[in-house]
């Protein structure tokens, strides 16, 4: 495989505090913004290993530090600007750095000339596969109410996909997605965010003379696709193991991709990270769940065979994943690996356990027949709305599913009548609100509704459908379909791709951008097979594609597997990851009036906290210890009797109080520095006594 986006990113912000602090200890200020970005790929530990004293984040209170530098690792937004402006005024530290995650605000590249950029304004999420965090973008693109924010919105993600381009050190041509049939308002989204991207990356070569910089690798390729591409991936049930998981568990995607476990029946349950970290995880996750299961349980079997001495039980009692999840809790010398293998374990059972309870595998196989149109022997289905109605009456069958089931068939046929969309939602049990998804597929150049009479053919699929598969297994029957763009990445390495569908932004002289099966090439210079072995070893083309709108898991999957199976590295770039969950939820909301969707672009613009451009209360200089006044004695002087050689009269009429203990010098100084002691004894008199003699303590 080829270099990590991660690493990559990783490596770029580590580079850029060397170079601001150049061995000198500095204080870094950061936004939330900023933070996300560096937190996604280091550790708070390998920032401050890097001669970094202390990180404060510039929306908070600080105090300032006028005997430091300080780094200033910040997005380009306005109200960010203004908190440095305060900053600024107020000389919070002895010299300043500034380090941009991007070029998105020009308020920022007016109001500070001197720009030091570091291209890392995005989320790597795993190797070849890199998101925005931005759900958002799906109803900016998409709903109609939001055509006026779509601009700006392209602009955004023109300069975030050159980010990206510029940190894989990536020149590329491109290409985009022309939908053959442009009914639609969003049909020329591809065309304009490409002509975006390439303004953009035109105009970074131009400022930095020294982009790309040389490379005998191949020029790469940039493809700018969106979500209408392809409408069954987001919907159909992937049986993958990291598609199945996210589609049926309660994953949980923020900063951080968890899932909720407890490692045994005695503790309680936590959040367990997914991540790039976990090699279980990297090795199973684009693996059909039954090979996945077999891989795990094969693994910890060869760790019996290796440890005889762990276990005395019968060997039948290791082939289930519950007995090899108990005798795992016992592991001491697996303890770096029994949480991975614990929390695989435990997603792989609960996906197998929702697989047979939600009637899956008989739902499967209607839906590979309506995204393929071919049954399972490769011939033209017969009966098909039969086999979705008594899909439909199955009482194992989840209303989300029997709604994902319903977008298959009214893909299939290519638009239905209105009422047989409302007969199959009645029938399905669904309530008539959830007809807003079936109705905003229309916004993503899908048919809806056709005539009753209409008997116009169906529209040619985007690419040709494939030879049957050799592979006869009755389970990978369940998996037949195939996304979009990996026939996509396909075409483009046999160079065989279509121009009039996905066009170049700026012409070619020759469109060998796959450059596998070069139809000009002669036999006299064409290489022998035995040659393309020797082929790994060469520089690999890069292919970038950006999926505007969203992108599957299962199109992630397709990424890695072209770039092994092709010796290309394919990296997947996408606003968003969804499941098949999201997407429904999102085609729902695009029927809704804008003002309950609520994006950030008409929300409030965040500003610059209060607090920052207060002024600073003025030093004072330390007041010095009051001085105690001496009092003359004149009370002791009234109490005194002339009669007594012994002092005072006691209270109680004794003229001679009782022999006072040997006197501690100590104890009486730390008597005095703790407070009085209540009034009315003789204790009282000896300290005013002593403050007499001893006026400073």
């Amino acid at each position: 495989m080829g270099v990590s986006a991660i690493e990559i990113q990783r490596s770029a912000i580590l580079n850029a505090i060397r170079n601001a602090t150049r061995g000198n200890w500095m204080v870094m200020v950061v936004d939330q913004n900023s933070w996300r970005l560096i937190t996604n790929v280091l550790k708070e530990d390998d920032v401050l290993s890097e001669k970094i004293a202390n990180i404060e984040h510039i929306e908070q209170r600080r105090q300032p530090n006028r005997d430091m530098d300080a780094i200033y690792f910040l997005s380009p937004e306005a109200h960010i600007v203004d908190c440095i402006m305060a900053d600024f005024e107020h000389k919070r530290y002895r010299g300043v750095i500034l380090l941009w995650t991007g070029h998105r605000s020009r308020i920022a590249q007016e109001q500070i000339k001197n720009l030091q950029v570091v291209d890392v304004g995005y989320f790597p999420r795993e190797s070849n596969l890199v998101v925005f965090r931005d759900p958002y973008s799906f109803p900016v693109l998409y709903h109609p109410g939001f055509n006026h924010h779509v601009r700006q919105h392209l602009s955004e993600l023109a300069q975030k996909v050159v980010s990206v381009c510029v940190s894989l050190e990536e020149y590329p041509t491109i290409r985009y997605y022309r939908p053959r049939a442009s009914a639609h308002e969003a049909s020329v989204l591809c065309s304009h965010l490409a002509r975006f991207i390439q303004e953009e990356i035109d105009m970074y070569a131009t400022y930095h003379r020294n982009f790309p910089p040389p490379s005998n690798r191949p020029r790469g390729v940039l493809y700018v696709c969106d979500r209408s591409m392809d409408l069954v991936a987001p919907v159909i049930h992937e049986f993958t193991y990291q598609a199945m998981c996210h589609d049926l568990l309660p994953i949980k995607e923020g900063d951080k991709v968890t899932y909720k476990m407890r490692s045994s029946s005695d503790q309680p349950e936590r959040d367990v990270e997914i991540s790039e970290k976990d090699k279980i995880w990297i090795m199973n996750r684009h693996r059909h769940m039954k090979d996945t299961i077999e891989k795990l349980m094969g693994e910890f079997q060869r760790f019996i065979d290796d440890n005889p001495h762990f276990t005395n039980q019968n060997p039948d009692t290791t082939t289930s994943i519950s007995a090899i999840k108990d005798m795992m809790a016992g592991l001491p010398e697996f303890q770096e690996t029994k949480e991975a293998y614990s929390l695989h374990l435990t997603m792989a059972q609960e996906s197998m356990n929702l697989f047979q309870a939600r009637k899956l595998p008989d739902l499967a196989s209607i839906e590979q027949i309506l995204a393929t149109g071919l049954d399972e022997d490769h011939k033209k289905p017969k009966a098909v709305a039969d086999q979705v109605i008594r899909s439909l009456d199955e009482e194992g069958v989840t209303p989300p599913d029997r709604l994902r089931l319903i977008i298959l068939y009214l893909l299939f046929r290519d638009g239905i009548l209105p009422i047989d969309a409302q007969r199959l939602l009645a029938h399905a049990n669904l309530p008539p609100s959830d007809g807003e998804a079936l109705r905003s597929l229309a916004l993503l150049g899908a048919r809806v509704s056709r005539p009753l009479k209409e008997k116009s053919p169906k529209p040619q699929p985007l690419f040709p459908p494939k030879p049957p598969s050799t592979n006869p297994d009755e389970e990978y029957s369940l998996s037949r379909f195939e996304p979009a763009l990996k026939l996509l990445l396909e075409e483009h390495c046999k160079n065989t791709l279509d121009q009039q569908s996905f066009p170049y932004t700026k012409p070619q002289l020759e469109a060998t951008d796959g450059a596998e099966n070069t139809p000009s090439a002669s036999l006299r210079s064409a290489k022998p097979t035995w040659a393309k072995a020797a082929r790994s070893n060469e520089p690999r083309q890069r292919i970038i594609v950006f999926m505007a709108g969203g992108a599957t898991y299962s199109e992630s999957r397709a990424c890695y597997e072209v770039s092994e199976a092709r010796n290309k590295d394919v990296y997947l770039i996408t606003t968003h990851m969804l499941t098949p969950s999201l997407f429904v939820r999102q085609l729902g909301d695009l029927g809704l009036d804008k003002r309950n969707i609520k994006i950030p672009q008409e929300q409030p613009k965040p500003k610059a906290p209060a607090h920052l451009f207060e002024p600073e209360p003025p030093l004072q200089a330390p007041r010095p210890a009051p001085t105690p006044q001496i009092q003359p004695p004149s009370s002791q002087m009234g109490s005194m009797s002339l009669n007594s050689s012994n002092g005072p009269s006691r209270p109680n009429g004794q003229l001679h109080p009782p022999p006072k203990p040997p006197q501690n010098h100590a104890l009486a100084a730390a008597t005095a520095a703790t407070g009085p002691r209540p009034p009315g004894g003789g204790e009282e008199k000896e300290k005013k006594k002593k403050k007499k003699h001893f006026p400073f303590i």
